[in-house]
Order: C-alpha cells, then sequence, then structure tokens
C-alpha cells in the first residue's frame, strides 16, 4: 500500500454547531484524548493544521493549556514526538475563521467536506474524495463530536463524505476512530 501526502487536506474538529442525541443544537466539551489523538493522526499523514472549533472561552483555554504544555512547557522535552503532533493544533472560534486561516494560508477558498455516520445528500466516496484531492485545491474535513454535525453545517458544505461503515448496522465510531479509519482511507491508494 502506498500513502499519499495531501498537503491541501485541513482538519478541523467541530465543538460547535453540534448535535445531541435529541437532535439539538449544542456546544461539546473538548476531550484530552481527541486532541492527542487527532493531532498525532494529522502529523502522521501530513494534514498541515488540525484545528478545533469552538466558541466556549473555557474550552478554549483548555486546548491552549494541554497544547502548550506539550510544545513549551514540560512535555515539549519529556516527548518531543508529541510536541510536533501538537504544534499542529490551532483553535478557532468558529468555522469561519478555520475558512479564514486556510485563505490567508494559501490565497485559495477551501472546499469543505463534513462527515456524518448518516448517509446524506452530496455524499462523495473515499475514492472521489482522493481524487479532489489531486487537485491541489484546499480542503478541509469537517468532523463532528457529541452526535456530529449540525444539519446547517452539513448543508453549508460542498460535499458530504460517505459513512464509514463496518460490517453490521451498527455504526457510532468515536471521532477519534472514525478520523484514523477516514485518513487512511482517503490517503491510501
Amino acid at each position: 500500500m502506498k500513502v499519499s501526502y495531501a498537503p491541501n487536506l485541513y482538519v478541523a474538529l467541530i465543538h460547535y454547531p453540534v448535535i445531541n442525541k435529541n437532535g439539538e443544537t449544542i456546544a461539546s466539551a473538548v476531550t484530552n484524548l481527541d486532541l492527542h489523538d487527532i493531532a498525532r493522526l494529522a502529523r502522521t499523514y501530513g494534514v498541515p493544521n488540525f484545528y478545533v472549533v469552538t466558541p466556549l472561552v473555557d474550552q478554549k483555554r483548555l486546548v491552549e493549556k494541554v497544547v502548550s504544555h506539550w510544545t513549551t512547557g514540560y512535555g515539549a522535552t519529556y516527548n518531543p514526538a508529541r510536541k510536533k503532533a501538537l504544534e499542529l493544533i490551532l483553535v478557532k472560534k468558529s468555522l469561519g475563521e478555520v475558512k479564514a486561516h486556510i485563505l490567508e494560508k494559501t490565497g485559495r477558498e477551501t472546499r469543505v467536506v463534513a462527515t456524518s455516520a448518516r448517509s446524506k445528500p452530496k455524499n462523495i466516496d473515499f475514492g472521489a474524495f482522493r481524487k479532489l484531492l489531486r487537485s491541489g485545491k484546499p480542503y478541509l474535513l469537517l468532523l463532528g463530536t457529541a452526535w456530529g454535525l449540525s444539519d446547517e453545517v452539513i448543508a453549508a458544505a460542498d460535499y458530504t463524505l460517505e459513512p464509514v461503515c463496518g460490517g453490521t448496522e451498527y455504526n457510532h465510531l468515536s471521532v477519534r476512530s472514525a478520523a484514523a479509519i477516514i485518513l487512511d482511507r482517503i490517503l491510501t491508494l
């Protein structure tokens, strides 16, 4: 298997707007495991930035504290590999701020690809997304926390990626697990 490098693929972990189990729009809490595992995943697959999106000030501070510990504090010397991964994390208040940052960085508008555990209109499969990445245009992959991205986020996306499905009807992966499977399916040829 050959793994391709995608310097034009950005990843955002969305904490707002997401839905709860009742379908209500909420802001979810940041988890330490998501930060570490998705940052390590992003570094492994050559993703240039991993955005954590939350409008909540206390959650933003939490992310900054964790990142600081591993990039400039004791953790930076204790585990240099972790430092390299967590350096990819940028905290933004909104999806609009993420898109503006990518535009500033690349000079190009980004195309947005949402994820969902359910089939949605505008679904594309992993192979189609891989082909889109070959264009060199920036693409932003949105990962939802809680019970997934809100309908408004999915509707505003340019594409929705097909769900990650196993061999059963059960389909409720952790965002960390789904992210790993998705990046591997997109970037492994």
